[in-house]
Parts: C-alpha cells; structure tokens; sequence
C-alpha cells in the first residue's frame, strides 16, 4: 500500500492547533516518506541483481524493500490516526460530521467507507463530510473529495456538495440528498454557526411580534368606538 506523502503542517488541521501536533504530524510523514525512499532503493538495487543472475542477492534486497514498505506503512498508518484524532475530537466537529483534513486519498477511503457503514448500523441517516476545498493540495485540485463520491456511488448512496464546497452531504439511507435548510453559517466543525443561526434569530423575531401586540392593544378599543358609532356589530 503507497500513500502520497506530503508535509501539510497547518493545513492538515481544522483548528489553531500546538506547534507540538504539526511537529508530531509532520515527524510521522517525514519517517514514513524516508522509508519509502529506502523501500525504492532496495527493490532498484534489487532488480540490478536479478540483472546480473544473482538470484539470491536480489531476493535479499526484495525483502528488505518489502519491510521498508510494512515500516512506510505503520508510519503512515499513524499520522492518519493522529491526524484523525485531532481534528475529530468531541468539541470540533459535530456527531454527524466527518473532517478527512491531513488524510491520503487512499487513507481518506477507507476512513469514510467505515464511518458510513458505522453510521447506518447506528440509525443515523445522513453525514457531513468534510473533503477540503483543495487549497493545499497541488494546483489546488480536490482530491479526496471525487474519492468519497466515488465510494458513496459504490454503496448505492447519494450525495451533494454543501453550500461550503469543502463539504459534502451523504443521504445514509440510499434516498435522494437534499440538505435540510441550515439556519446561519457553518463554522469549523458545525458548531458556531448553527447555534449563531438559531438562538441569534429568534430573540430579534420574538421582540416584533412583542411590539405588534402592543400595538394592537393599543388601538383595538379606538376601531371599536368608531365601529360602534357608524356601524351594527353582529
């Protein structure tokens, strides 16, 4: 299994993260890209003795290219948790939102494919999936997100892109992907922009329909005295 590995530093992270997180991300993908180095020059060297019939010295160097990728692979495997943890921990993101920042594409797949198919056997019926915009990706090119199209079209379920294009909608239960309206923004993982939306709209409507019934309180005894005066009340 290959990853590509790139030093993303901060824009690996949803949030203002540590310098001491960037640095333990960044140290992981740097030891797993070093290994990849070193898996490549074996399998080279490798080749080169095949090439020059000796059999058993390339066999040597095949194996050692072999644990150089199982070592790339623990190492990958470890920034993608790490990774993970950060930027999906209880407080950043909402329970029914993914963030896949800092993930690989191949990492990114995997990841989404179980945390839908552990969100169906939840009950849950829709998910938020963070995908990035591209921004730091070369030519700045989405990249995870027509992979997570492309698993969400393998189980059979549809999506849309979020009014956020770094974000996509999956319906979990195989129906059509309409979002439910959202009241404000969305901010980071749902949180700010959701509570802005609502508790921030309802006070300033709530005070109108105050100042209305005041209002009507007001002038409702003087149409009444008019109306008494020129007309019949049934």
């Amino acid at each position: 299994m290959s990853y590509a590995m790139t030093q993303l530093g901060h824009g690996a992270f949803n949030h203002n993260q540590s310098s001491g997180a960037e640095q333990e991300y960044d140290r992981l993908r740097d030891l797993a890209r070093q290994e990849a180095g070193k898996r490549s020059s074996a399998f080279d060297q490798a080749h080169q003795a095949y090439e020059r019939g000796d059999g058993a010295g390339a066999h040597q160097l095949s194996e050692e290219g072999k644990r150089h990728a199982a070592q790339m692979d623990i190492f990958n495997k470890q920034a993608s948790d790490f990774i993970f943890r950060e930027n999906n921990s209880p407080g950043r993101v909402a329970e029914d939102t993914i963030d896949l920042h800092g993930q690989s594409v191949e990492e990114a797949e995997d990841i989404v494919e179980a945390r839908i198919k552990s969100a169906q056997a939840q009950g849950q019926n829709h998910l938020h999936v963070i995908v990035g915009k591209g921004n730091h990706s070369v030519n700045h090119i989405q990249k995870i997100k027509p992979r997570v199209e492309q698993v969400c079209r393998d189980l059979g379920l549809q999506y849309e892109t979020e009014p956020n294009a770094g974000r996509l909608y999956v319906n979990l239960t195989g129906g059509a992907a309409h979002m439910p309206p959202q009241h404000g923004g969305q901010h980071g993982g749902q949180h700010g922009g959701q509570h802005g939306g609502q508790h921030g709209g309802q006070p300033g409507g709530q005070q109108q329909n105050d100042e209305m019934e005041k209002l009507a309180k007001k002038l409702l005894p003087k149409i009444i005295k008019k109306l008494e005066g020129c007309c019949v009340v049934m």
